[in-house]
Order: C-alpha cells, then sequence, then structure tokens
C-alpha cells in the first residue's frame, strides 16, 4: 500500500507561505497535503517529475469573471481558468442579489475551481445586455447587504463607477450606495474607480475604508495613480489607511509606463489578478494569471513577491489563509507547476508595448488532490 496518492516533485517549490524555496517534493493523500521538503520519503500511488521546473500552490485570481451563462463577461472557470493553473477565483460582480441563488447553484457549487463571489451592488448583476447600473432600481442596499452577509461564499460587493457602467447616473452617488451596502453587511468593498476627470481619484480614494480594495489600479486612463510620473500622495495615504490595490489586468488596465513607475517608487500591488473574461478566450497568447505573473515580473516586481501576490496574499485577503495559497501541511492540496518559456510570444501591456524576458505557462493543475490539467 502506498504512503500517499499523490508526490510531485520540482526543480523549484516556492510557498511564501511557509516561507520554502528550493528544490522539492509535496505530497498528497486524499485532498490534503501531508508531506512539503527537500527530502520526502515514501511510496506514492501515482508520481510527477518536473526537474526543471517551479511548482506553487493553486494560483488565486482575486478579480476574474467566472460564470456558466448568466453574466455578459463569464467564462467557465474549469474550462478557462483550472487548466492555466488558477484553482480559486474571486468573482468580480458576475451576480447581484436577485441571481445569487442562481449563479451559487450553477457555478459556485457546481464548479472544481473553487470560486468566491464580490456581490455586485446592481441586484441584476452582469445578467443582461443593459448596463448594470441602468436602473435606478436595482441599486437597492439593502438588498445587496442582506444576500452579501447572508453566505460566507460572498467575500464582499463590486462597485465600478466608470461611465460605461454607470451611463447618466451619478457615480458618487452609486459609490455612496456601495459604501453603504458594505457597512450594513459588514463586507468590503471591490472598487473600480471612475477614470475620468469629472471625478478625481484623490477624493474617492478618501472614501474608501480599510480592507477596501482598489482594482484596474496600473490603468493610464485619466484619473490614473501616478501625477507628473509619481505616485499620488492620496494613494500612498490610502495605503497607509489599509485600503489594498490589485492589479485587474482586463483590456484596459495595465500600462507599462504606470507598473514600472510605481514599482521603482516601492508601490507594489497587493494582489495581481487578469480580470480574464469572454472576450480573452482564444486570445494569442492567451490572456491568464502566469502571462500576468510573468508582465509584473518583467515591470520589476521582484519574482517572489510577484508569486506571493497570486497565491499567499489574495488567499489571506479573501479569508482563506492556510487552506489556499499554501504548501504547508494540512493545506488543501491545490498545486500548479509552470514552466519558463524563453521564446514565448512578447509579454504585452494593453497599448501594446512589450517588455522582454520570456513567460511562465501551465504545465499541471492539481485541485483538491486531483490532477486537472496537464499539459506535458
Amino acid at each position: 500500500m502506498s504512503d500517499y496518492d499523490l508526490l510531485v516533485r520540482a526543480g523549484r517549490v516556492f510557498c511564501a507561505a511557509s516561507g520554502f524555496d528550493g528544490p522539492g517534493a509535496v505530497a498528497v493523500k486524499g485532498d490534503r497535503i501531508v508531506a512539503l521538503g527537500t527530502e520526502v520519503e515514501g511510496t506514492a500511488r501515482e508520481t510527477l517529475d518536473f526537474p526543471d521546473d517551479l511548482l506553487l500552490p493553486g494560483l488565486v485570481d482575486m478579480h476574474a469573471h467566472p460564470a456558466r451563462g448568466g453574466s455578459r463577461y463569464g467564462v467557465d472557470p474549469d474550462a478557462h481558468l483550472l487548466p492555466r493553473g488558477v484553482t480559486t477565483v474571486l468573482s468580480q460582480g458576475d451576480a447581484g442579489a436577485r441571481n445569487w441563488a442562481a449563479y451559487r447553484d450553477e457555478v459556485v457549487d457546481s464548479c472544481r475551481t473553487r470560486v468566491r463571489m464580490a456581490l455586485n451592488l446592481s441586484a441584476a448583476g452582469e445578467s443582461g445586455s443593459n448596463r448594470c447600473f441602468e436602473f435606478l432600481e436595482d441599486i437597492d442596499v439593502d438588498a445587496c447587504a442582506e444576500v452579501a452577509a447572508s453566505d460566507p461564499a460572498i467575500w464582499g460587493i463590486a462597485v465600478v463607477t466608470l461611465q460605461g457602467p454607470c451611463g447618466d447616473l451619478d457615480p458618487r452617488m452609486i459609490f455612496a450606495r456601495a459604501l453603504a451596502a458594505g457597512e450594513r453587511a459588514g463586507k468590503p468593498l471591490l472598487v473600480g474607480t471612475r477614470m475620468h476627470a469629472d471625478w478625481p481619484l484623490d477624493e474617492q480614494l478618501e472614501e474608501l475604508r480599510p480592507g477596501d480594495v482598489v482594482t484596474y489600479c496600473f490603468h493610464a486612463l485619466a484619473e490614473n495613480m501616478l501625477v507628473e510620473g509619481k505616485v499620488r500622495d492620496s494613494v500612498w495615504k490610502a495605503r497607509d489607511r489599509g485600503v489594498l490595490f490589485d492589479v485587474g489586468h482586463g483590456m484596459k488596465s495595465f500600462s507599462y509606463p504606470v507598473v514600472e513607475a510605481a514599482i521603482a517608487e516601492g508601490f507594489y500591488p497587493d494582489t495581481v489578478s487578469t480580470d480574464q473574461y469572454n472576450s480573452h478566450v482564444g486570445s494569442q497568447p492567451q490572456h491568464d494569471l502566469p502571462r500576468t505573473i510573468s508582465k509584473i515580473i518583467a515591470a520589476g516586481l521582484p519574482e517572489k513577491e510577484a508569486f506571493a501576490r497570486a497565491t499567499a496574499r489574495p488567499a489571506e485577503l479573501l479569508g482563506l489563509a492556510g487552506e489556499v495559497g499554501t504548501l504547508a501541511v494540512g493545506a488543501c492540496a491545490d498545486l500548479a507547476v509552470l514552466q519558463f518559456n524563453e521564446a514565448a510570444l512578447p509579454l504585452c501591456d494593453v497599448q501594446e508595448n512589450e517588455r522582454p524576458g520570456g513567460c511562465w505557462e501551465p504545465l499541471l493543475t492539481v485541485r483538491a488532490g486531483a490532477i486537472c490539467a496537464d499539459h506535458r
């Protein structure tokens, strides 16, 4: 009889949560990690060797759009995220109070990928062809707060005050309602700020509370985090106050000049995320979390910091530390093996600026002890 169900060895094993970094192995029994180290002894029902590759905890994407219908932006996480090394993902507002029950049944409870929700302030979520804040009656503070407080799968509340979602409605009113819902539910906000001169970023940041998360933090549109090439004082003050900053790459929100200027000043994002949604399906190169990690490393973020911000740090923010984002004994056996491809397609930001450096690409995903994807 084997000691383990699965034994995975790699030339480099990195776990920010436990501090392990070097050649080693992870042993799995059932859905739990039972050994981590340089010399893991014992036999296994299945042994996998990756002598030239990197073994990480399953990646945690703090901002994407997992859905199976019901969201205009949604992608099936088991088809488009899990095979790319992401074992845990936070939905940025794909459902609201009105359709949360259906989303929970169809996505949270049915997918192999672990899914958590930042509930849309709009009761309709992203379920229709209209703007999510098209109708004032959908911006229901009581309904949002009640549902958000009722379910542990709901991490917080999502609000985006861009012109597209808000239309002709006052973004200040929408944001005030999101804050009210967050206060009533006792939940943080995941905020897409207003990227337009009609509402200064300095004023928006003053409204945020400790634990609230600003996503799209490295966009280069109006009211971005830089003034004259330097990180705004209001951004530093918000961070000192406990406001958090997430990458949220997407189609418009990752600019090398902004990222590089921020990192050069020592301003690191708290979490590295993709904002991956259906427009990315079939993209060449494929937009995913390993590529986003590679881009921010190319922009100057130290490699270990980048890995931590896609594993241990988002797991901590989601309240999953010790279970997710770690290779420690006793944690859920979520693993991602990545290979470094020197010949990968260029690392481009949303303005097609390129940076050299090669790219991390997914080789293997293990979710709760079971192999979900093997690209060898």
